[in-house]
């Protein structure tokens, strides 16, 4: 591809945003694939709660969707292993990648290029800091990572105890990591009214369950995936594995996720303004107006 232009197209935003319908249309203006940036779309069975929308791909050819089943860890190294594998594979069929989502720390860790490395189990580290309080391996972890976003891991002891494991390993082992694919990435973000997208949230949740997004839950759970992993994957599965226990009732467990996902949406848009504060550059589209024309008229003369 020409060395000049842009190699990556990027578009980001809250859930329920409309990305992927802006991704599939940009994707057949350019001849680009797709790329999920989202950390549960990558599991199979997954759909309705990870709002996986394949319908909407027709011919496109899309990537890191259902590549392994639930239960299994797939976390953020494995994601930009499996990214930029598929970002260069793009490339040597010279066509464009189109990475889409609103995991930000998926997307930083492509943009930023975070420097990571695989980190096993560390037995005499895991013995020191089964000795500390949760707050203590807080403080500890924020040491060691200030710039640590995924609150996940600061809320659950184990993913507490592992994010240290994993700092630890990875900076003993920066220098010998290869280098990066070079990307040069244009970067758009899709930006609503917070009452709107709040509206959407709603809408889509509503549609999602008639679709069966219940059932869908009670069948990962039939399948093997246990309660508590389920809970582990959060919003969607998390409310409604815990309604199939008879932990909440219906309207409880609607009138909390309506909440928790909007709540979800705040998240991720404080995530990405972060991203800009440390250098992305974010080309923001009215999501009410018409953003794939906004988008167009960005791209038309550069690729």
């Amino acid at each position: 591809m020409d060395s000049e232009k842009p190699n990556l197209i990027v578009i980001l935003g809250a859930t329920a945003g409309g990305k992927t319908g802006l991704a599939v249309r940009a994707a057949r203006k350019f001849n680009a694939e797709i790329i999920s940036a989202d950390s549960r779309q990558v599991y199979c069975g997954m759909d309705l709660g990870t709002g996986k929308d394949l319908s909407e791909y027709g011919e496109i050819p899309y990537h890191l969707i259902d590549i392994v089943a639930p239960g299994t860890e797939y976390n953020i190294f494995r994601f930009q292993h499996d990214c930029f594998a598929a970002i260069e594979e793009i490339w040597s069929r010279q066509k464009l990648p189109l990475l889409c989502g609103g995991s930000g720390m998926y997307l930083d860790a492509i943009l930023r290029g975070y420097r990571l490395v695989e980190v096993p189990e560390n037995c005499v580290l895991r013995e020191k800091l089964a000795l500390l309080t949760d707050e203590e391996l807080r403080r500890r972890l924020q040491q060691l990572k200030p710039q640590q976003h995924n609150r996940t891991d600061l809320d659950d002891r184990q993913r507490l105890i592992r994010a240290i494991e994993i700092t630890v390993g990875e900076s003993a082992a920066q220098d010998e990591l290869p280098p990066l694919p070079k990307i040069r990435p244009v970067v758009f973000g899709l930006k609503w009214p917070r009452e709107i997208l709040r509206q959407r949230i709603a809408l889509r949740l509503q549609q999602r369950f008639a679709e069966g997004m219940v059932e869908e839950v009670q069948q990962l759970h039939d399948t093997g995936v246990d309660w508590e992993k389920l809970e582990f994957y959060g919003l969607e599965y998390r409310l409604i594995a815990q309604y199939l226990q008879d932990k909440l009732n219906y309207n409880d467990m609607l009138q909390k996720l309506r909440s928790a996902i909007g709540q979800f949406a705040k998240r991720q848009e404080t995530f990405f303004r972060r991203m800009e504060k440390q250098g992305v550059e974010i080309c923001w589209l009215d999501g009410p107006g018409d953003p794939f024309a906004a988008l167009y008229r960005q791209l038309e003369d550069r690729l």
